[in-house]
């Protein structure tokens, strides 16, 4: 099962009324208009349902001088929405890949918890780590990245869970080294290189040095990817290979390259390293970025883009981020 995300206007509309109610000035006329607002369209309920699982991440960053938050029609709508994260909690436990993706944007942090549970190495939100391995190779994992280690006398195994890993392979003549996703094997051929699981099932393979051979999952085509290439696939496809980005071996750095890419891609990117609600308005998504910025500092890299760029950051709760086009 699928389904989209609310409009950036009714995201920005539940975050407001948020802010309202848990400020202690909401009035009861203000609690009924807040209730004609969420039964006057699915794309609402929608959007407080997320608002309300976002702030439930953040509860230390809330006061709870003010009772008002616990007002009688926001209990009520509360009760709702956790018998529905009750069941949908059951079914993402239960394995339904379907649920997962459906459930990735409405609680987030979810998806990305239950793939890291238990991984031999795994960092959170927000997080980059390098790790050092037993034969010298080097990794760096991404925010909310997890993979297993399985070595042995014939085979080196790594077996990405979630995220994004970037590899620097230790020589080893006798045994091979492989890195596997859900959608194939990638084997190195004395190599640094980038590997990102996507939500959407897919993988993205980057090269920088030496070269990797993909076999995938269900059709067992194989292709090899030679330095300052890139690729991305499922189990069944592989599509052709495009120049190598040079921001997939950046982000090991903690840098976020931009090379005239849509503001909309900076932004999903930077709201892969902060934990709570980052999204850009439609009507500034297009507009071209170009430069490097900080990702272990998102606030810092928004200030950036905000000088650079006719935008502004609007922060109406401490978790929820909203870029948009500067007020004239």
């Amino acid at each position: 099962m699928s389904a989209a995300p609310p409009s950036h206007a009714a995201m920005e509309q539940a975050a407001a009324w948020f802010s309202l109610l848990q400020s202690g000035a909401a009035t009861d006329a203000d609690r009924a208009r807040w209730q004609d607002w969420l039964a006057g369209a699915e794309d609402h309920r929608t959007a407080w349902d997320f608002a309300l699982r976002v702030s439930q991440r953040f509860q230390p960053l809330q006061t709870d001088a003010s009772p008002r938050l616990a007002a009688d029609a926001l209990q009520a709508a509360s009760r709702r929405l956790s018998r529905r994260r009750t069941v949908l909690g059951v079914a993402a436990v239960a394995g339904a890949g379907g649920m997962l993706g459906w459930a990735a944007w409405r609680q987030p942090g979810l998806v990305d918890a239950l793939m890291a549970w238990g991984a031999d190495y795994r960092t959170g939100t927000g997080e980059r780590r390098e790790v050092r391995l037993a034969d010298g190779t080097r990794v760096w994992l991404g925010s909310a990245s997890a993979f297993d280690q399985a070595y042995g006398a014939s085979l080196r195994r790594l077996r990405l869970r979630t995220g994004e890993i970037f590899i620097e392979t230790a020589a080893d003549a006798a045994r091979p080294f492989v890195v596997e996703t859900g959608q194939g094997r990638m084997q190195a051929l004395g190599t640094r290189f980038n590997v990102r699981e996507h939500e959407d099932g897919v993988t993205q393979l980057a090269v920088y040095e030496g070269a990797v051979q993909i076999t995938l999952a269900a059709s067992a085509e194989s292709a090899t990817l030679a330095a300052g290439q890139q690729a991305r696939f499922t189990a069944e496809r592989l599509e052709a290979p495009t120049p190598a980005d040079p921001a997939r071996e950046a982000w090991a750095r903690g840098v976020l390259l931009a090379h005239d890419i849509p503001l909309g891609e900076v932004v999903a990117e930077l709201a892969r390293y902060q934990r709570g609600h980052l999204a850009v308005a439609p009507d500034v998504a297009g507009l071209t970025v170009l430069g490097s910025y900080p990702l272990d500092d998102v606030d810092g890299a928004l200030a950036m883009l905000e000088q650079a760029l006719p935008i502004q950051v609007r922060r109406p709760l401490p978790w929820w981020t909203s870029v948009e086009a500067r007020a004239r």
